[in-house]
C-alpha cells in the first residue's frame, strides 16, 4: 500500500534520489522547503512542495497529520567552509531547530506517523585512530561529534509520541554528479591527485544507491530502530582510497596535500578531515540490509565510468 513520506532536505543529494525511490514505488511524498518554487525545479515530478518556517509560523504542521513517515535530511553543510563560530551555529540550528519544530508538529498530529527516520553522522565517534567502533559505541568529544549527538536526541524525542525512531549514521556520501566525490574528481583529471595528510586515517564511505537503501530500509522494517551506521563493511584507508580513484580514472595518486596546509587553510574543518572513523556496519548488516557496493573498486566503476 502507498505510503505518505513527509521530508526535511528533500532537495539535497540524498533527498532528491530518496524522493525518485520512493515516487517510483508509488508512494507520496510533501517536502518541507523555505522556497516551494525553488524546491519545485529541484525536486522530481510528481512530488509536492510545501512552504515552511522553523519557527512554526507556516501551516505545514497539517502535512504530518496522518502520513506514514517523517525522515528528517536538513542541515547545513559540514564541509562548505570554515568552522566559524556563526558557521557552527548555522549547522547546529539547521538540524536541532528544525527537530524541534517536527517534534511540535508530530505532538499536535490527531494521526501520528509511525516512524522518524533523521540522518546522523559517523562523525559521531569523533577520530577514532585504529579503533574499530560500531553502533554501540560511546561518541566522541569534538564539535562534529557533539552536534551528532544532540542531532540524534533531538529524534530521538519522538519516541515520547510513540514513533520507532531510526538514525543512520552517514559516511561521505559518494554519488555521480554531485557531493564530495566532485571535488575529489578535479585533482585527479589534473593528475595532482592524490591522499590528504599521510593517508593513513580511515575512510568510511558509502555509495549513493547504498545511502537511499539504507534510509528505504529503516522506513520499511518495523524491527529496525536506534542508530545504523551507514558505510561501506569494505572500510579502507584515504590512502586506500586514492589509488582506487586513481585507477578508476587512469591517473596517478602520487601526490599528497601535507597536513599543515589542510589545517591553515580550513581550521577545524581540516582537523576533521585529517581524521576518520573506523566504522562498521554491524547492526545494519544484522537487520538484514544487504549492500550493493560493498567494496570501493566496484562503487567507483559505477560512479566514476562514463
Amino acid at each position: 500500500m502507498p505510503k505518505h513520506i513527509v521530508m526535511t532536505g528533500g532537495t539535497g543529494l540524498i533527498g532528491r534520489r530518496l524522493t525518485r525511490q520512493l515516487l517510483k514505488r508509488g508512494d507520496r511524498v510533501t517536502v518541507l522547503t523555505r522556497n516551494p518554487d525553488k524546491a519545485r525545479d529541484a525536486l522530481p515530478d510528481g512530488s509536492e512542495a510545501m512552504r515552511w518556517l522553523a519557527d512554526g509560523e507556516d501551516d505545514w504542521p497539517g502535512a504530518i497529520d496522518g502520513a506514514d513517515a517523517v525522515v528528517h535530511l536538513a542541515g547545513e553543510s559540514i564541509a562548505e567552509g570554515r568552522w566559524t563560530d556563526a558557521y557552527k551555529q548555522r549547522m547546529y540550528d539547521s538540524r536541532i531547530n528544525t527537530a524541534a519544530a517536527l517534534m511540535h508538529a508530530v505532538a499536535a498530529a490527531e494521526q501520528k506517523p509511525e516512524v522518524f527516520t533523521s540522518v546522523s553522522a559517523v562523525g559521531y565517534y569523533g577520530d577514532t585512530g585504529d579503533r574499530e567502533v560500531d553502533e554501540d559505541s560511546p561518541p566522541g568529544n569534538d564539535f562534529l561529534a557533539e552536534l551528532c549527538v544532540a542531532w540524534e536526541a533531538a529524534a530521538y524525542k519522538a519516541e515520547t509520541h510513540g514513533l520507532r525512531v531510526v538514525t543512520p549514521r552517514m559516511g561521505l556520501v559518494l554519488a555521480r554528479n554531485g557531493g564530495a566525490l566532485d571535488k575529489l574528481l578535479t585533482p585527479f583529471k589534473m593528475f595532482a591527485g592524490g591522499p590528504v595528510g599521510n593517508g593513513q586515517q580511515w575512510f568510511p564511505w558509502i555509495h549513493i544507491d547504498d545511502a537511499v537503501g539504507i534510509l528505504l530500509h529503516a522506513l520499511d522494517t518495523p524491527s529496525v530502530s536506534g542508530p545504523l551506521n551507514a558505510v561501506a563493511p569494505g572500510l579502507i584507508r584515504n590512502r586506500e582510497f586514492a589509488v582506487a580513484l586513481g585507477e578508476a580514472l587512469k591517473r596517478p595518486a602520487k601526490f599528497s596535500v601535507p597536513a599543515f596546509v589542510i589545517k591553515l587553510a580550513m581550521g577545524e574543518l581540516g582537523e576533521m578531515l585529517l581524521g576518520g572513523q573506523r566504522a562498521h556496519p554491524r547492526k545494519t548488516l544484522e537487520s538484514g540490509y544487504t549492500f550493493t557496493y560493498a567494496d570501493i573498486d566496484t562503487a567507483l566503476r559505477d560512479l566514476v565510468t562514463p
